[in-house]
């Protein structure tokens, strides 16, 4: 099981690689890396009382799966981003990866994510405001785009009160 310290932090290299696709014949692995990313979420919430998703490359689990979890758990398997509208917001962002920083970015207002859920079935969920924006940036994770990386400028940057 991972823990909290198996959290990638900011500065690793690992944070920059694309991820690779759950691949089918890898389906038996999945239950096992979101009850580790349920398990270092839960801790972050516990300890800096954020968090709502966690992506699995933010493990060194170099794969396109992201976890979220705000009234129910969701598993978004091979997620692809679609549909990104035009008008964007600006937002003060955190990551688990380094908990005490924020990021003033932009991101946009809504989008749809298509994904195979835990049974291998193909999902589209058309998401608005916060839920867009939360996506976006778990995405950037499989992407290997860290979030300072996507800030306005170089004022951009905050530490948490």
């Amino acid at each position: 099981m991972k823990h909290l310290d198996d959290l990638l932090q900011l500065g690793n290299p690992r944070l920059y690689e694309i991820s690779d696709p759950v691949l089918f014949s890898e389906k038996e692995f999945v239950s096992g890396w979101v009850a580790d990313m349920h398990n270092v979420m839960e801790e972050i919430r516990a300890k800096y009382h954020f968090g709502r998703a966690i992506a699995a490359p933010q493990l060194g689990i170099m794969k396109r799966l992201i976890y979220m979890n705000i009234d129910r758990p969701i598993v978004f398997i091979n997620p692809e981003l679609t549909d990104l509208s035009a008008d964007m917001m600006e937002i003060w962002d955190d990551c688990m990866c380094f908990p005490n920083l924020l990021v003033h970015v932009m991101r946009h207002k809504s989008l749809t994510i298509n994904y195979l859920n835990e049974n291998w079935q193909p999902q589209s969920w058309s998401m608005t405001d916060d839920l867009s924006e939360l996506l976006q940036h778990e995405y950037d994770h499989l992407e290997g785009i860290p979030m300072y990386n996507e800030a306005i400028d170089n004022k951009s940057y905050r530490w948490r009160n």
